[in-house]
């Protein structure tokens, strides 16, 4: 088996994207040279990566595994790329980060890990917050800055912010459901099924949202803190529920197959960045930690 680290490039863009047209768009490349390059990745590999339907693609078994390699794989080369343009005299030092439950779960061991890598010197300083204290604590100086989900609350107008990326968000099911046999998924369809509701990172407000504008609400079966019992209950056919592709696992940790479908209605996405003061220039040690994130693939 050999493939290319832009063949890989593609295959992380698809299945962020789910249409050939998106990923190529964002890759700057022909539809053409993209479906190439996928189908040699496929030959290669030995094994179907995803199957078309209406409205794009959908990763197989095979492709979700291979996705969780390709991540690490990317990841790896940016690192190592990253690391031999540095200076070998760069020096840093305390750096006071705040992060929010989500990302502190999904998003800081790989970033910490490739911190502590390209930045041996930098001393982070972490500290876990509810949205609402996090942003106490930007404008008080007590972090220099947070990573946190943008899109869930609004900032104040004291603080600046800077989205990293937006993560796309989907309908969940257990392999098999009747859903990931229609041909399209309205909230109405989502709506007939037992609903299963994480109370997360202020989530509540935007489902809220969403839904309310259809005029619908969802079936609330179980409400949970917890995302692990809710990919679990989906995994074992317990209900559905709607959350981002940056959460997303293709197993529960019993070894269960969750199953990702788009739904046709327009549900915003999770957008995750930086949130910083108005005014308070960001010490060196930030500046450039902040760089660091801004070109890292983390989800």
């Amino acid at each position: 088996m050999s493939f290319t680290l832009r063949q890989l490039e593609f295959f992380v863009t698809l299945a962020d994207t789910g249409q050939i047209s998106k990923a190529a768009l964002r890759c700057n490349v022909s539809q053409s040279s993209m479906t190439v390059a996928l189908k040699n990745l496929e030959e290669q590999c030995e094994r179907q990566l995803f199957t078309r339907h209406a409205k794009g693609v959908r990763l197989t078994s095979a492709g979700e595994r291979l996705l969780r390699h390709a991540r690490q794989i990317l990841n790896s080369a940016r690192l190592a790329a990253g690391d031999v343009r540095a200076q070998s005299n760069e020096q840093l030092g305390p750096l006071r980060i705040g992060m929010t439950e989500t990302l502190s779960a999904y998003m800081l061991p790989t970033l910490l890990n490739d911190m502590s890598a390209r930045f041996p010197s930098l001393m982070p300083e972490l500290v876990e917050l509810p949205s609402a204290p996090l942003f106490r604590a930007v404008e008080n100086g007590d972090v220099d800055f947070a990573i946190m989900l943008i899109s869930n609350l609004t900032p104040p107008a004291t603080c600046e912010t800077e989205i990293f990326f937006r993560s796309t968000r989907r309908l969940w099911t257990c392999a098999g459901h009747p859903l990931q046999n229609a041909p399209t998924i309205t909230l109405k369809d989502v709506a007939n099924e037992d609903y299963l509701l994480l109370d997360m990172d202020d989530h509540i407000p935007i489902v809220n949202s969403y839904w309310g504008k259809q005029s619908l609400s969802p079936k609330v079966k179980f409400k949970s803190t917890s995302i692990e019992a809710v990919r679990s209950m989906v995994a074992l056919g317990l209900g559905v529920t709607i959350l981002s592709d940056f959460v997303y696992r293709a197993w529960s940790l019993e070894g269960n197959r969750i199953v990702r479908r788009d739904v046709s209605n327009i549900i915003p996405s999770m957008d995750i960045g930086a949130v910083w003061m108005k005014g308070r220039p960001l010490s060196d040690s930030a500046q450039i930690t902040l760089d660091f994130i801004r070109h890292q693939r983390l989800y």
